[in-house]
């Protein structure tokens, strides 16, 4: 899905913010198109073939999710409106588990 959304709009990120609904989905642009700023935190950065597709939080939910493992999955569905993936018939969303105790301690050594 990722390589079908960026040969029809060139670059491409993903914003994840704290809103309910639709909002607390990711959200899927063409890079540049969603302003981030200071109240954003920049997650990872996706590995696309020789691409990077940056992957950013509102900073008041990562304050909520900054111990699990995020994993961003496309799913059969109707995602929202402003999302890129919504006129395919699909939608991503976020996957989370906590992280282990082995992985808090690589992040914080």
């Amino acid at each position: 899905m990722l390589r079908t959304l960026r040969e029809q709009h060139g670059p491409l990120m993903f914003h994840q913010s704290g809103g309910c609904c639709d909002g607390s989905s990711p959200m899927c642009y063409p890079l540049g198109d969603f302003m981030t700023g200071d109240a954003d935190v920049l997650l990872a950065e996706l590995p696309l073939d020789a691409d990077k597709i940056p992957v950013w939080m509102s900073r008041n939910q990562f304050e909520y999710w900054k111990h699990t493992h995020l994993t961003i999955d496309v799913v059969p569905g109707r995602g929202a409106g402003f999302s890129l993936e919504a006129p395919h018939g699909v939608r991503f969303l976020i996957r989370s588990r906590l992280l282990t105790d082995d992985e808090l301690g690589a992040l914080n050594s």
